[in-house]
């Protein structure tokens, strides 16, 4: 504990809690304070003004992120015959139909994303209750439930990341480590900030983005410029 008072304690010095600072600036500052002996994720938050009681005004998508999350991401797939081979191939962790279904009708939760064929949907189904509190059910908007597995499969280990807007009408992601170089984490940020942007829903009123900061894990939030952030 002691260490860790020290070391936020030398974060606090460095880091001006009022100040918005543009995404280079912001960048740099959450590298240098990335001094833990494990690599830390970098977070994105972006607060809303949205209401998630307001069905017109949820957000939840996906986006590639072009320099790769850092993260395993443990994959899914339901599918059977050709399809179940090809995922397998392609990456896929865990493959089946009925039989991983009943896996996980038992308690089996290892994994990160699950995929399904649309003819396995009726499987997939039964397991609303497991899967759709975890956020993990399949959906054909965000392209988990498709005829291409494979692709999937791909995108999924590749640096993948969904979105949803929670409770409390913010969205956060992992879009990075802290060994990345500096250039490689803001691209990830600006692409991630701008596919929340493209998904504004059709009840979003006109501050639809109130605040974005970012963080390594054990590091301090640093709040980033709006205007330098979102500049095309």
């Amino acid at each position: 504990m002691p260490r860790i008072a020290k070391r936020r304690k030398a974060l606090v010095t460095k880091v001006d809690i009022t100040k918005r600072y543009t995404l280079k600036e912001a960048v740099k500052l959450v590298k240098s304070g990335a001094t833990t002996k494990f690599d830390e994720t970098i977070d994105v938050v972006i607060n809303t003004g949205l209401d998630p009681k307001q069905t017109d005004q949820l957000v939840r998508g996906m986006v590639s992120m072009p320099n790769g999350t850092g993260k395993n991401v443990r994959v899914a797939v339901f599918a059977r015959g050709d399809k179940a081979a090809d995922a397998l191939k392609a990456g896929a962790d865990f493959v089946g139909a009925e039989d991983l279904a009943e896996k996980i009708a038992a308690g089996f939760t290892e994994f990160d994303r699950v995929i399904a064929s649309p003819d396995m949907m009726a499987v997939v189904g039964k397991l609303g209750k497991v899967l759709g509190p975890k956020g993990l059910m399949p959906n054909p908007k965000l392209g988990t439930v498709t005829p291409n597995v494979v692709d999937a499969v791909k995108a999924a280990k590749s640096g993948q990341v969904e979105f949803r807007l929670d409770k409390a009408a913010i969205i956060h992601a992992g879009v990075g480590k802290a060994s990345f170089s500096e250039d490689a984490i803001a691209q990830n940020i600006k692409v991630f900030v701008d596919a929340v942007v493209k998904a504004k829903p059709s009840g979003a009123k006109a501050n639809y983005i109130k605040k974005v900061g970012i963080s390594s894990t054990m590091g301090l939030g640093i709040k980033l410029d709006l205007s330098d952030l979102l500049a095309a």
